[in-house]
């Protein structure tokens, strides 16, 4: 690596550490980012940069997220319920209890034997990535061309392609599209290395029992307690605080992905949801990025994913037949690959709780329908650049150009080889 472009990959990590910190009050502000993965795919409001003079569009590789979903199952929301209800019997819940109690109520019809499953706003944000994807490249979905849709085997992923892939079809009736979903592929699409030391596992981790004692300090679930149930002796028997705590989290921040009106943010004050939003994202951050006690493992599930990018990009910038390969997966996958390919400060190394949030936010890194897309230029002499975009915005790698946003493929292809010539560890 030249000192022209150490000094370059510095200077860009020291601005991008005085731009990406995440505050209490940005939280406040949106409480909807409070629920960090939970939080509905932010659509670009800023417009790309056209390509240099001579280049066009020849070929889009993508790795999303799928979309918004519901709960995983139906007992995170029958759980916090009968809970409820059992109080309400028991006369112990406050008029804001009850209050809840009814919503929850309510809700339920909406959410029964959904669990996992995508919602229409996780329908709605595919479509509207996919017609983005059009609209700023019609030229590459010419008639013939080949788009090939791959998803994990979970439905709501296989759901998430569908919505993308027949929007694009709708848009270019001509392209030939394949849909596929299968174990064959997931040991790219969704890998995780055998971890005989259990690190990412949030109950046998070994930064665990750091994060339960920083967990303690920060949680107090007390003044939500007194709010909702008016016995004392009916929580002493009965509730868990903490347990009680995240239960209500995750209905409260998941339901700006449902199409209703029904909201719970009544339920906690403003810092209540900064600091389970922070402990949350800790967690995250933790088990599926490059925290420091992990050595550069958990980042290095992402090598086969990243192989498979520059591989298929190698094959389709030859053959001049494919459009687009697109992918579908999970949070888990996004985290990591965001590292590996050193996108923005994605990749910062953390090792204590109490100041991550500050240098890494899961709301940022893999919102619902997050997305990662490298998008490839050829000029008529064969050159090819390509620019990278995170959630379709345009974004740094370390890798020296001068004519950012985009990148000389040649460069970005022998960086991100050297990764996986190491196993997927970063320097």
């Amino acid at each position: 690596m030249t000192q022209k472009l150490q000094a370059l990959i510095f200077a860009c990590c020291l601005t991008l550490a005085a731009t990406a910190q995440t505050t209490r009050e940005e939280i406040y502000a949106d409480l909807n980012k409070a629920g960090g993965v939970y939080l509905v795919y932010p659509e670009p409001a800023t417009a790309l940069t056209p390509a240099p003079k001579g280049y066009t569009p020849c070929y889009i590789s993508h790795y999303g997220r799928h979309g918004s979903r519901y709960l995983i199952g139906d007992n995170d929301y029958l759980w916090v319920t009968r809970l409820m209800q059992q109080a309400e019997a028991h006369n112990a819940l406050t008029p804001l209890g009850k209050s809840v109690l009814q919503r929850l109520q309510q809700l339920w019809p909406l959410v029964e034997g959904r669990g996992g499953d995508l919602t229409p706003a996780g329908v709605r944000q595919h479509q509207g990535i996919a017609e983005r994807m059009y609209k700023n490249y019609p030229s590459l979905f010419k008639k013939g061309q080949k788009v090939s849709a791959r998803s994990t085997v979970v439905l709501r992923c296989a759901m998430s392609m569908a919505a993308f892939g027949d929007r694009l079809k709708s848009l270019a009736p001509g392209i030939d599209i394949s849909y596929e979903a299968t174990e064959k592929y997931m040991n790219y699409m969704n890998y995780h290395a055998p971890d005989p030391e259990n690190f990412a596992d949030w109950s046998k981790g070994a930064w665990v029992t750091e994060y339960r004692k920083f967990e303690a300090e920060h949680l107090k679930p007390q003044r939500m307690l007194k709010a909702l149930f008016s016995d004392d002796t009916f929580v002493r028997k009965n509730v868990n605080d903490i347990d009680f705590m995240w239960g209500l989290y995750w209905i409260v921040v998941d339901m700006q992905n449902l199409d209703t009106d029904i909201s719970f943010y009544d339920v906690f004050t403003k810092d209540e949801m900064f600091e389970m939003w922070q402990c949350n994202s800790y967690r995250f951050y933790a088990s599926n990025a490059n925290h420091a006690g992990s050595k550069g493992k958990t980042v290095a599930n992402a090598a086969n994913l990243l192989r498979n990018i520059v591989e298929t990009a190698d094959t389709a910038l030859k053959d001049n037949t494919t459009a687009a390969t697109l992918r579908f997966g999970h949070d888990g996958n996004v985290m990591p690959l965001l590292a590996i390919m050193g996108i923005e400060d994605f990749n910062v190394c953390l090792d204590s709780p109490e100041d991550a949030y500050k240098h890494w936010a899961d709301f940022k890194a893999s919102p619902m329908a997050a997305n990662i897309q490298l998008v490839f230029f050829k000029n008529k002499q064969g050159d090819v650049i390509v620019k990278v975009l995170h959630n379709e915005r345009e974004v740094h790698i370390p890798v020296n150009t001068d004519i950012f946003p985009f990148y000389r493929w040649t460069d970005v292809r022998a960086y991100y080889n050297s990764i996986i010539s190491r196993g997927g560890m970063i320097d």
